[in-house]
């Protein structure tokens, strides 16, 4: 069999699972609010938005950004605002957020694709702590309190959200479109010159592409779907506070992404749905979440090289070339 053809039949093997999985996926979630609490279900859809939004970048353009809770909370908090404060419906407080997790994305990002590797992540570190001291001390934030009582409202004035199921079936929506618009960006010509330049910067150069720009554009891109997470978050728990734009909501975000595989569609999903399950178990039970979610990383980095979906996908890949 030839080379060409193996390297199709791998590829078609690569779409099935990737569908299956997809359509499995949506099964599950439809029936997931039957059978498990909502709110848990709604908050893992969140953070596993979260989390595909920041594979965007470090999966699909390799750039590793330790600042991204700057726009996932950043957006919390302009939304829960304008919903609370402005009486702005629960759609256009979200699309708010989303816009201005998107417009922070374009500042920081624009000083720190100037530079390269750990220098580029540790400029986001330090880009997202100034953004969380500025949420410490502005007025509108309410400091350590938060934005606290934000009500849910009436989607398009006619769907009351203030009903579980009617805010579940709307994350459910939203979590859908955000997944569905980074599928669209990495299979489009403008997500094969991200991974070009994931694989080969220099190449991509010397090939025309103006790879600053390329850079921009996906950081701006992730952003706003971090944004687009964290203002969801916010009308669902109807609050939003200093949590969500620590340094260590950066470092749950990448956790997600590793465990789940970076690079592929739905490992941060299974990624989210794995540390969001560990905490609501673990909270009441006094054992430390840390240690008990840094043991599971530690197994995954062992057995999971390439993350719980990463080692999955290349397994049935490799069963397929064998099996040719």
């Amino acid at each position: 069999m030839s080379e060409a053809t193996l390297h199709a039949e791998r590829a078609a093997a690569s779409v099935r699972l990737e569908r299956a999985l997809v359509a499995l996926g949506i099964l599950v979630l439809i029936a997931a609010p039957f059978v498990i609490y909502p709110i848990f279900v709604m908050k893992m859809l969140c953070f596993a938005l979260f989390a595909c939004a920041f594979n965007l970048l470090l999966g699909y353009t390799g750039l590793l950004s330790f600042g991204h809770a700057a726009f996932f909370g950043g957006a919390a908090y302009f939304c829960a605002y304008a919903v609370k404060a402005w009486g702005l419906p629960p759609e256009a407080g979200i699309l708010l957020g989303t816009a201005g997790a998107a417009l922070m994305g374009l500042v920081m990002g624009f000083l720190a694709i100037r530079r390269q590797g750990i220098y580029f992540s540790m400029i986001t570190l330090a880009l997202a702590q100034m953004f969380y001291f500025f949420c410490v001390q502005a007025p509108f934030t309410e400091g350590e309190d938060g934005i606290q009582g934000v009500p849910r409202g009436h989607l398009f004035g006619v769907v009351d959200l203030g009903v579980t199921m009617n805010m579940y079936f709307f994350v459910l929506v939203v979590f859908l479109i955000g997944v569905f618009a980074i599928w669209r960006i990495v299979n489009s010509p403008f997500g094969m010159i991200l991974r070009s330049i994931r694989e080969n910067e220099n190449r991509a150069i010397s090939l025309g592409y103006s790879v600053g720009r390329y850079k921009l554009a996906a950081f701006v891109m992730s952003a706003a779907l971090a944004g687009l997470a964290g203002a969801t978050k916010a009308i669902v728990f109807q609050f939003a506070t200093l949590t969500d734009v620590t340094w260590q909501m950066s470092g749950e975000v990448i956790l997600m992404t590793l465990l789940g595989g970076i690079g592929t569609m739905v490992g941060p999903v299974v990624g989210a749905g794995l540390v969001v399950g560990l905490e609501n178990t673990l909270a009441t039970s006094g054992f430390p979440v840390t240690i008990a979610t840094g043991l599971i990383f530690m197994v995954c980095v062992l057995i999971f090289r390439r993350g719980i979906v990463g080692e999955i996908h290349a397994r049935w890949l490799g069963r397929g070339g064998k099996g040719s």
